[in-house]
């Protein structure tokens, strides 16, 4: 629960940046285990506010809050060099793409069949009020966050 994915997703991430340099190092004090840096990093990813305080962390982890943060930026590097293996867009002309379609087609407006890319308008939550207009972005669930707006790309 403290990590907000189910297990399966857990491995395959873990499976793909293990093998990552960021976490071999020639040190005499070796890195912890990369699946407990993925879980730190995923209870950082996963909360906000006072949950997601480094003490908090730490306390969880029994770690100190310097390694809460070493461990959240070595996994981040790994993830964000495995950027195109995470999104991608499907092929035009991959049964997914034409699963995709066939689904747009069958529940709402066919003009919208060839677009690859929607987003519902969902709020992501951010863990402080902005400094710069920071008003502006405390919505009706009286959190700071953002609106994600809807965007098609249409072939």
């Amino acid at each position: 629960m403290k990590l907000c994915v189910n297990p399966d997703i857990f491995d395959n991430i873990l499976d793909q940046i293990s093998d990552h340099p960021v976490f071999h190092n020639q040190s005499n004090n070796p890195q912890l285990p990369v699946a407990v840096q993925l879980a730190i990093f995923l209870n950082c990813a996963g909360h906000y506010g006072n949950a997601a305080s480094n003490q908090d962390i730490c306390q969880w982890a029994g770690i100190s809050i310097g390694s809460v943060t070493n461990c959240t930026n070595c996994v981040m590097t790994a993830l964000l060099e495995q950027h195109d293996t995470f999104i991608n867009f499907p092929a035009l002309d991959s049964d997914d793409a034409a699963c995709a379609r066939h689904y747009v087609r069958s529940r709402s407006c066919p003009e919208w069949q060839n677009g690859i890319l929607a987003v519902d308008g969902s709020l992501f939550n951010l863990h402080q009020k902005l400094g710069h207009y920071g008003e502006s972005f405390y919505s009706r669930k009286s959190q700071y966050s953002l609106n994600c707006q809807v965007f098609y790309l249409f072939i």
